[in-house]
C-alpha cells in the first residue's frame, strides 16, 4: 500500500478548509487553527446587522463540515517552523507543546484586519462573547462613522444604513471600493447614496498607533487631507491596515511587509514542499488568491507535484470582485472583474447559492447543528 503524503495545513479559515476538504481523501491531512471551528471574515456589515443569519453560512463547527472527517485538527497556533527538518511547533489550546511533521506544508494563515479578523487561539465560548459584544456596541448608536471604502467598510455602511443607522462614511479617493472596476466604484456610490450612507471623499484619516484602532469606540477623528477633525460617538476603522500571521517564520520567506513570497505555482520560492495561498500569500498586488481560487491552484499542484506533472499557475485578475453588499432583502448581487454585475433574487440566492454551492459544493458537505 503506497503512503499518503503528510499535508499540513496552518489555518483553517475559509481558504484552508477549502483546501483540506479537497486533500482529505488522497493525503494524510492535519488543520492547525487558533479556532475551533471555521469562523468566516467575510460579509462584516450582515454580521453586526444579522447575527443569526450570519452564523448559519459563516460560522460552522469542523465536526459538521464532512469532508473533514479524516482530518486531524490541532487547535492552537504555530510557534516555529523548521523547513529542512520539515517540521513544526504547535502551542496548542490546552497549554500543551507539540511538533508535528509534514511532507508537505500550506501556509493559510491569514492576516489581522480588524476585530471581525484576528490570529488569536479562541474558545468558542470567547468567540461568542466577542461577536455579541460588538453587534451590542452596534445596536446602541444611532450614528457610526466608518473610515476605509474597501470591501468592508461599504458593506458595514450599506447594512447599517439600511437598518436605519445614520452612517458617514469616509474614504480617501473619489469613489469607494479602491481595487474594483471603475465601472464598480460608481455604482457603489450610488448604492449607498440611496441607501442612506453620506459619502466623505477625499477624507485620509490620521490612523491611530495602538491596534485598538480595529474596535468600535468613540473619539475624534482627524485628516491628514486637511478637514475639520469630526467627533464620532463610534467608529469602526476600515483602513485595511492589514497584518500578516507571519511572525512563526523566518524572515528569508517573506516580503517587505511581512507577507509570505510565493511563485507563479503559489510554492514559497526554495521549498519544492512548502506552498502559501490566500490573505497571508503575496501572490499579486492585491494578495488575492484567496478569492481567486487559489486553493485549487494548491490543491491541484500537490497532486501534480506527487507524480512529477508540470504545475498550475495561479492568474489573478486586474481587479476584484465579488459581492459586496452581501445577501439582502432583494437578492444577492455579485460584481465582475469587468465591471459588470449578476444579480441573484432572494429566492434563488439562498437556496442555490448558499445551500447547494457554498455548503455542498465548496465545504463537501455540511451536517446539521447537533
Amino acid at each position: 500500500m503506497t503512503k499518503k503524503s503528510r499535508v499540513v495545513i496552518v489555518g483553517l479559515g475559509d481558504t484552508g478548509v477549502l483546501m483540506a476538504t479537497r486533500l482529505s481523501a488522497t493525503c494524510d491531512v492535519v488543520g492547525i487553527t487558533t479556532k475551533p471551528l471555521l469562523l468566516s471574515g467575510q460579509e462584516l456589515g450582515g454580521r453586526l446587522t444579522n447575527l443569526e443569519a450570519w452564523r448559519s453560512s459563516y460560522m460552522v463547527d469542523y465536526k459538521n463540515l464532512k469532508k473533514l472527517d479524516a482530518v486531524r485538527i490541532l487547535h492552537g497556533a504555530v510557534s516555529s517552523v523548521d523547513f529542512e527538518a520539515e517540521t513544526v511547533v504547535v502551542n496548542l489550546a490546552s497549554g500543551e507543546q507539540v511538533e508535528q511533521g509534514y511532507d508537505v506544508l500550506v501556509l493559510a494563515t491569514g492576516a489581522t484586519n480588524g476585530f471581525w479578523r484576528t490570529g488569536d487561539v479562541l474558545s468558542r465560548s470567547a468567540i461568542e462573547t466577542q461577536m455579541s459584544s460588538m453587534n451590542g456596541v452596534v445596536s446602541s448608536h444611532d450614528h457610526v462613522a466608518i473610515i476605509g471604502g474597501g470591501a468592508t467598510g461599504v458593506s458595514v455602511a450599506d447594512n447599517l444604513a439600511s437598518r436605519g443607522k445614520n452612517v458617514d462614511l469616509y474614504f480617501s479617493g473619489d469613489y469607494p471600493l479602491n481595487g474594483f472596476h471603475p465601472r464598480v466604484q460608481r455604482w457603489a456610490a450610488r448604492v449607498l447614496a440611496r441607501d442612506g450612507v453620506t459619502l466623505h471623499p477625499r477624507h485620509r484619516a490620521v490612523v491611530p498607533a495602538e491596534l485598538s484602532r480595529a474596535q468600535l469606540k468613540a473619539g475624534v477623528l482627524e485628516w491628514s487631507s486637511g478637514q475639520a477633525p469630526v467627533e464620532s460617538e463610534c467608529t469602526l476603522w476600515a483602513v485595511g491596515h492589514v497584518v500578516p500571521h507571519t511572525d512563526f517564520l523566518p524572515a528569508s520567506v517573506l516580503d517587505e511587509e511581512g507577507f509570505v513570497r510565493v511563485d507563479q505555482n503559489l510554492r514559497v520560492p526554495g521549498y519544492a514542499n512548502v506552498y502559501a495561498v490566500g490573505d497571508v500569500a503575496a501572490s499579486d498586488p492585491l494578495r488575492s488568491s484567496a478569492r481567486n481560487w487559489g486553493w485549487k491552484v494548491v490543491a491541484a499542484n500537490i497532486a501534480r507535484s506527487a507524480r512529477g506533472k508540470k504545475l498550475k499557475k495561479f492568474h489573478a485578475p486586474k481587479y476584484q470582485w465579488g459581492s459586496v453588499f452581501g445577501l439582502q432583502p432583494n437578492g444577492l448581487i455579485v460584481v465582475q472583474p469587468n465591471g459588470l454585475r449578476m444579480r441573484f433574487p432572494a429566492v434563488v440566492a439562498k437556496p442555490f447559492l448558499y445551500r447547494f454551492f457554498i455548503r455542498r459544493y465548496l465545504y463537501g458537505g455540511v451536517r446539521n447543528e447537533a
